[in-house]
């Protein structure tokens, strides 16, 4: 197809009459944008500022510096070998296309043994894996559910990254927990799991920590093993409960046994206690009685010594003389003298019949 050339032409004729025009002016066309002077200048400085950009571009491609954060170390490689200094925390200078660095997480990490059902809550520097299954020393299945913390050494890192590779823990850490629980698990029945809890968690976290930190060049360091669950089968857990029914109804009779007996001892006690009063109270009063009739029988002991002869005769003499008085008033009267002549005399008014006087001394 041919090429209309009128629309070149046409513009070609106008910028020439803009050309005449701009010189019948006297030269005074001033143009309406003025550009900076470094745009003026650029065509001089175009090969510096195109140096700086690809320089820019290169440096951002080939990225030759790292920054290690803190909880971070650098495993720096030169040509494909590890070096053996792990880089700390900061900023760090590479060299292009033959060193590089991975940055490895020494902070503390966790494996979280679980159940299938439970298997959420992964993040970062928390893994789930599985609970360890186990048959126990009769061959029953028994679930383990447990927690490890550990982490990996900033000082042996390299070491560890070169000898177990960036998957460190599932060739370190997995396979000595796994090891340890059955070993310690497998030697129990799964009846007494529940009450050897303490003494197996103990045997577990010892068992790990002694042979993760036993390994060549120490490089893991485990912080501690939490066990969570022991899950025994259901006509286990059902055998359990039973047990557990029969002991505290053994206990709840023990205890009524125990309570019988102490209200027994109790009763005993108050009984013993009112048979001790009762004997104290009568010995009390025996010993009243026998202690009144002792100073009774002194006492006419005493009056037995005081009865002398003579002292009789003047008692005699005292009431004769009272008689011969009431003889003086009432000349009726009757006397009766003792045979013998002692003491005491009676006498009775025979003259008033409803009034009868009694004299005794």
């Amino acid at each position: 197809m041919p090429i209309d050339n009128d629309y070149f032409k046409n513009r070609q004729q106008q910028k020439g009459s803009n050309n005449n025009s701009n010189k019948n002016d006297g030269g005074n066309f001033q143009p309406p944008f003025e550009p900076p002077e470094f745009f003026k200048n650029f065509g001089k400085q175009s090969g510096l500022v195109y140096g700086v950009i690809i320089l820019v571009i290169v440096l951002f491609i080939a990225k030759p510096f790292v920054i290690i954060n803190s909880g971070e170390v650098g495993i720096k490689k030169t040509l494909g070998e590890y070096d053996l200094e792990s880089l700390k925390p900061g900023f760090h200078v590479l060299i292009p296309g033959v060193q590089k660095v991975i940055v490895v997480d020494t902070k503390v990490r966790l494996i979280n043994y679980k159940t299938i059902e439970d298997m959420s809550g992964y993040g970062a520097g928390i893994k789930i894996n599985p609970a360890i299954n186990i048959l126990d020393a009769r061959g029953l299945p028994v679930s383990i559910e447990l927690t490890v913390q550990y982490r990996l050494l900033a000082d042996t890192a390299s070491n560890t990254i070169a000898n177990w590779g960036l998957s460190w823990e599932d060739k370190i850490v997995n396979p000595v927990v796994r090891n340890i629980v059955r070993n310690v698990v497998g030697g129990f029945n799964a009846e007494d799991l529940p009450m050897q809890r303490n003494v197996i968690a103990t045997k577990i976290e010892n068992g790990i920590r002694a042979e993760i930190e036993a390994l060549k060049g120490k490089p893991v360091s485990v912080e501690s093993v939490q066990l969570r669950e022991i899950v025994l089968p259901r006509k286990i857990k059902d055998q359990i409960e039973k047990v557990q029914v029969a002991n505290q109804e053994s206990e709840r009779v023990k205890y009524e046994v125990l309570r019988a007996k102490q209200e027994a001892q109790k009763k005993a006690a108050l009984a013993q206690g009112e048979a001790d009063k009762n004997r104290i109270e009568a010995k009390g009063r025996a010993d009243a009685v026998t202690i009144e009739a002792n100073a009774q029988a002194k006492a006419n002991k005493l009056v037995a010594q005081s009865l002398t002869p003579k002292l009789l005769k003047m008692q005699q003499i005292e009431v004769q003389g009272k008689f011969n008085e009431a003889l003086k008033v009432n000349r009726d009267a009757k006397i009766f003298l003792t045979p013998g002549g002692s003491t005491p005399n009676i006498w009775v008014d025979s003259s008033n019949k409803q009034k009868n006087t009694i004299i005794t001394r």
